[in-house]
């Protein structure tokens, strides 16, 4: 498996730093989190998009993801939806990127239409991320925490160009066992994004292997499975400004990844 990390853990660093820290700790790629705040996001042009490609390769260091903010299973009308996706996956294309990252955000809806809003904006979408051979990605997250809440709607939208995103504290907070989280984004799975919290009452950021979440048998699990995607560690620091600066913690994660795979093997 590859190990990479999230811009989320360092708000605002400009790219040849983000780069340089990757490089220098042993990660393989980048999660690019994409909102105007952040150096990188659909509203830069093309000499900055054509810069941040030459970083990253002379690095020797993939950008994995363009971390949109797409709520696909929100009310209202799909056009402003799609609009975003189609500039995030456009992004994602230039940048060379495999993925982009789209949220549910299905608020109080009703399931069945929060769903059928989600599955039919990634169907809609689908194509056009097919033929810029970017996959769009549903992150277990919020309204869809679950495993089976993202698998429900990935059988809907029935698009080899549509898949899920892991993140371990989700469907963990919804009570899901990683078992079952596993078997139901199994067909689906781009990547998954690990992180680690004190509990579910305190969900400030802690360094990997430090808190609560099953980290082990989330690793264990794909490991048995034969899978060989990435671990991406998504540090949520733009969040919790008290928590620990994320470069000081970046070897350690490394290396206690390393051990988890090491041991699952």
């Amino acid at each position: 498996m590859q190990l990479a990390f999230s811009t989320l853990g360092v708000p605002g660093l400009a790219i040849p730093d983000v780069v340089r820290l990757a490089a220098d700790t042993g990660y393989h790629g980048v999660e690019l989190r994409a909102h105007p705040e952040e150096p990188v996001h659909p509203g830069i042009g093309a000499s900055e998009r054509a810069r941040v490609v030459t970083d990253f390769k002379a690095a020797g260091v993939a950008v994995l993801t363009v971390a949109g903010y797409v709520r696909s299973a929100a009310a209202g009308p799909d056009g402003p939806a799609l609009e975003e996706l189609r500039e995030l996956l456009r992004l994602a294309h230039d940048l060379g990127a495999a993925h982009v990252r789209v949220f549910p955000g299905g608020g109080d809806l009703d399931a069945a239409e929060a769903d059928a809003n989600a599955a039919r904006r990634l169907t809609a979408a689908a194509p056009y991320a097919a033929d810029l051979g970017v996959q769009l990605l549903l992150e277990t997250h919020d309204s869809h925490r679950t495993g089976a809440d993202v698998a429900r709607v990935l059988r809907r939208a029935g698009r080899a160009g549509v898949g899920a995103i892991w993140d371990v504290m989700h469907p963990w907070l919804g009570g899901e066992d990683p078992s079952a989280t596993h078997a139901a984004l199994a067909p689906y799975l781009g990547y998954v994004q690990v992180k680690d919290i004190a509990s579910a009452d305190d969900t400030t950021p802690l360094p990997l292997g430090a808190g609560v979440l099953p980290l082990a048998e989330c690793v264990e699990l794909l490991s048995r499975a034969g899978w060989d995607g990435w671990l991406c560690w998504e540090y949520e620091k733009r969040w919790y400004p008290q928590a620990a600066e994320l470069p000081g913690l970046l070897p350690a994660a490394r290396d206690h990844l390393l051990r988890l795979l090491a041991e699952a093997a």
